[in-house]
């Protein structure tokens, strides 16, 4: 256990100090368990998420295939058209649209179809796209939070349990709009001064004809259907009995069939960084899983508690958050449960809403804690617009500490 701790420690010491790319020090302290024989190659197969993979991969094509079209530029212009170019109606609009659509299709494949948009947009209203994506990441992993397919926490928590769609909802949408509401604003406020759009960009906005942004209507016929189908089969996955990944790779592989693109163009379009940088995290939080360093923590709650239903509610809420935000939140919830089961899970629903709040929240507080923080940093870093782990980090602290004192105090009221 000491070895998986060390090499995941150094690795995440060398993430933050952005003195070697992430995904190489990821794929290094990945060798380096392998190596060690920490964890088995078998063991390290079995560690990586490939529904998280081939969702990102499968929207990657798909948002590539659809980019070359205009689509994004149209829907980029019409967004600063209807907001007026006013920073606080693009930032509300932006957050607003993130969050909801996380909640109903799920916060990875939002950030993957907003992002781009935002990136257009941040330019033709020539300001700082930055602030705009961090602020919808934040908002992604906040909406997502309230349902049962949002984040992958909560997807894992539905399997292990019978709690159905809407308990999801009446339990867990009131403080997400609570932190919404709270949260957001104060991230424009923060943010403002990097908003700041001169009148002669928003008449400039304001004069463009979106239309003339479609650069190949006949490519946009073709894979637009598609791209609307596979939106929707989010929607419905799980009634149809099919995983994310499933819908996001079926609809690329129909687009690649319909389009005219080239197929290598449109593979090279691939964040293939970002996919073997979670290769690595993947294998590593496995090497942690493996030698039990979760279970540790997670034990230590009982221990801790000794059996008091408001401490163990409160220690599950804060553990989950904190220690999701270091080894990612999906690993981690799949170790929590059994635990919170033994606690009091199979009779109190109370103990999985923490934990839901805890590990979706917990997303927030650094650019690896979450699948869809590594996605748009990724994009970030391919437009020339690199989000370093410490910048990252200055602000998801701060939004976690706040969602989770908000989360405290709901749970303090409704369920203590």
């Amino acid at each position: 256990m000491p070895a998986a701790i060390a090499i995941f420690v150094i690795a995440l010491a060398t993430i933050a100090s952005e003195r070697i790319d992430r995904t190489k020090a990821a794929l290094l302290g990945a060798i380096a368990v392998l190596l060690t024989q920490t964890i088995s190659q078998e063991q390290a197969i079995d560690a990586v998420d490939w529904n998280t993979l081939g969702l990102l991969a499968g929207m990657m094509i798909v948002v590539r295939l659809t980019e070359t079209t205009g689509i994004y530029t149209y829907l980029a212009i019409r967004a600063g058209q209807i907001s007026r170019g006013r920073p606080l109606a693009i930032t509300l609009s932006l957050a607003g649209a993130t969050a909801g659509l996380s909640a109903f299709l799920d916060n990875l494949t939002t950030v993957l179809l907003v992002v781009p948009i935002t990136f257009l947009l941040a330019d033709a209203l020539d300001i700082d796209p930055i602030p705009l994506v961090l602020i919808e990441v934040f908002a992604s992993n906040i909406g997502g939070t309230a349902t049962l397919i949002g984040d992958p926490p909560n997807i894992l928590i539905a399997g292990a349990t019978d709690l159905t769609f809407l308990a999801f909802i009446a339990n867990l949408a009131p403080i997400v709009v609570i932190a919404f509401v709270l949260i957001i604003p104060l991230l424009y406020l923060a943010y403002r001064p990097r908003l700041q759009i001169a009148p002669e960009a928003r008449e400039r906005v304001m004069e463009l004809d979106p239309d003339r942004s479609i650069e190949d209507p006949d490519e946009l016929r073709r894979t637009l259907p598609i791209l609307l189908l596979t939106i929707a089969a989010f929607f419905v996955h799980k009634a149809l009995h099919l995983e994310p990944a499933t819908v996001a790779l079926a609809g690329a592989t129909i687009m690649l069939l319909v389009s005219r693109q080239s197929l290598e163009r449109t593979l090279a379009g691939i964040e293939w960084p970002t996919l073997f940088f979670f290769m690595g995290l993947f294998v590593m939080v496995g090497a942690l899983e493996e030698t039990g360093a979760i279970q540790e923590v997670a034990d230590g709650i009982a221990s801790v508690t000794n059996g008091d239903r408001s401490a163990e509610l409160l220690g599950i809420l804060w553990v989950s958050g904190i220690a999701s935000g270091i080894v990612d939140n999906i690993p981690f919830t799949a170790t929590m449960i059994p635990v919170v089961e033994q606690l009091g899970g199979r009779e109190d629903p109370a103990y999985w809403w923490s934990l839901s709040l805890g590990a979706c929240f917990g997303g927030n507080a650094t650019v690896i804690a979450a699948a869809a923080n590594v996605a748009a940093a990724g994009m970030a870093s391919r437009a020339g617009r690199p989000i370093g782990f410490v910048s990252f980090l200055r602000v998801g602290i701060p939004v976690t500490l706040a969602s989770l004192m908000l989360s405290t105090a709901y749970v303090a009221v409704r369920y203590l």
